[in-house]
C-alpha cells in the first residue's frame, strides 16, 4: 500500500501556493491533512475548534470531512493568514474565523466541542485543561508535529516530551501516538 494522499482538497494547491506567497511555512503536511478529514466525517452535525488556522490549509481538510449540520470555529493571531484562509474558505457558513490570540480565545470561551485539533501553542504547551475541558464526552483531541521538525527552537524537543507524558498519565483520556506523518496524538475523551 503507498502511504500518499491521492484525492486533494480543491482548496488544498491554491491555499499552498498563497502561503508561499506570503512567506508562510508552517501547513500541515498532506497526510495529517487527510486524516483530519476523515476523523472529522465521524463527528456528523458536530461542533469543531482549530486553535491555528494558520492560511487554512487544515481548515479546508477538516470541512472536507464536515457535514452540512457541522460547524467549524477556527482561531488565529496572524490577520495576515486569515486573510488567505477568508480568500478561499470564507465562503463556507460553517466556519468562523476568529482573529484572536489563541489563549484569550481560550479563557473567554467554554465548549463543549466534539473535536478539537490544536495547532499552536493554546491548547497544545498552554491551556491544555481549559482546552480539554471543553472536549464533549466522546470527542477527539488532534495535535500534530510532534516528531522532531526543523523549525522547532532550542528547548523544544523536551517541550514535547513533557506534553506526551501528561497526556499519556491523564485518566479522562484514551490516547493513540503516531509516529508517522509529522507526528500525531489523537485521543478520544471517556464518557
Amino acid at each position: 500500500m503507498l502511504d500518499t494522499v491521492i484525492d486533494f482538497v480543491p482548496a488544498h494547491q491554491p491555499i499552498v501556493a498563497a502561503s508561499a506567497k506570503l512567506g508562510f511555512t508552517m501547513n500541515a503536511d498532506a497526510q495529517a491533512a487527510s486524516l483530519l478529514r476523515t476523523l472529522a466525517a465521524t463527528k456528523p452535525g458536530g461542533r469543531f475548534l482549530e486553535l491555528g488556522t494558520g492560511t487554512g490549509l487544515s481548515t479546508a481538510w477538516i470541512l472536507a470531512g464536515m457535514d452540512e449540520q457541522a460547524t467549524l470555529v477556527s482561531v488565529d493571531n496572524d490577520a495576515d493568514c486569515l486573510a488567505i484562509a477568508r480568500e478561499f474558505l470564507g465562503n463556507d457558513s460553517r466556519l468562523q474565523l476568529v482573529c484572536q490570540d489563541g489563549t484569550d480565545w481560550v479563557t473567554t470561551n467554554t465548549g463543549p466541542f466534539d473535536f478539537i485539533f490544536a495547532d499552536t501553542w493554546a491548547g497544545k504547551y498552554t491551556d491544555l485543561d481549559a482546552v480539554l475541558a471543553m472536549l464533549a464526552p466522546g470527542g477527539l483531541y488532534i495535535i500534530d508535529d510532534m516528531l522532531p521538525q526543523p523549525n522547532w527552537p532550542e528547548g523544544h524537543p523536551e517541550k514535547a516530551d513533557r506534553l506526551v507524558a501528561e497526556l499519556t498519565q491523564r485518566t479522562d483520556l484514551l490516547l493513540t501516538r503516531l509516529a508517522w506523518s509529522t507526528g500525531l496524538i489523537v485521543a478520544a475523551k471517556k464518557g
